[in-house]
């Protein structure tokens, strides 16, 4: 494929178990990669990308937000592609990122695009529930978007509108289940040091009623029984999860009281 006018831009902690397999799915066909690593990461991640390339650059840990933001300020193509280290970009999935950067070349259409993201888990690529199509806005023209959102979910706020590709970007994001459960457990606590922030409260209703809700919503309203076991354990990962925050942020509030 003929080189693309695209500066792929990474946020790195230490991995060197799963990154050689995103670089190589974006190497060759993009001009220029970009990896913005934690500056303590001592396990050869920052080896690992110089063999595809890729400018390194040690960085002191700011959060998610402002570390992609610092990715994407060095871009110098005029198109920018964010990628994880535990994602892929599929061959069908290059083609169509060429073909639009080509249409817009031609005749400029968007500021931004977005396309599915496909998640492997337990053996399985899982197409159903709450976990597909997982549409991301991951491919933008510079200047026109910027990182933002709530820790650690980081989201582009895009000036001008945004196409959207068919083809899936694949992502290696659950090792196994003790890998989801240790997600869970940080991603509750990222949701409740927000919560509280923002002054919001948890009742006992929120406490059972959404998890119930995204178990139901994941399992029979977004089809994930047709993803087998593994669309039922998702289903009530993601309803344990929602049960977490809510419970965790309830705890907080009555912690906070008997305190006073």
């Amino acid at each position: 494929m003929e080189q693309q006018p695209i500066s792929v831009c990474m946020i790195s902690g230490p991995e060197s178990r799963r990154i050689r397999r995103a670089l190589e799915s974006v190497a060759g066909w993009t001009t220029e990669i970009i990896v913005v690593l934690n500056e303590e990461v001592a396990d050869g991640t920052d080896q690992i990308a110089h063999e595809f390339g890729a400018k390194v650059y040690r960085e002191r840990w700011k959060g998610y937000v402002p570390q992609k933001n610092s990715a994407a300020e060095k871009a110098s193509q005029p198109w920018l592609l964010g990628l994880d280290a535990d994602e892929v970009v599929s061959p069908g999935l290059q083609c169509e990122i060429a073909d639009a950067i080509a249409a817009e070349a031609r005749c400029p259409r968007h500021a931004a695009y977005s396309f599915p993201r496909c998640t492997f888990f337990a053996g399985k690529w899982i197409r159903h529930g709450d976990w597909y199509p997982d549409r991301k806005v991951l491919l933008w023209r510079r200047g026109h978007a910027r990182w933002a959102g709530v820790e650690p979910h980081a989201a582009l706020e895009v000036s001008g509108s945004v196409g959207r590709l068919k083809h899936d970007l694949q992502h290696y994001s659950m090792e196994n289940l003790d890998h989801f459960v240790r997600k869970s457990i940080d991603y509750s606590d990222y949701f409740v040091r927000h919560a509280a922030a923002m002054g919001l409260q948890a009742s006992c209703l929120d406490i059972w009623g959404r998890s119930l809700w995204r178990f139901v919503r994941s399992y029979f309203l977004r089809l994930g029984f047709l993803d087998g076991w593994q669309g039922y354990c998702i289903a009530r990962m993601t309803a344990f999860q929602t049960f977490l925050r809510y419970a965790k942020l309830r705890e907080r509030a009555i912690a906070q009281r008997d305190t006073v």
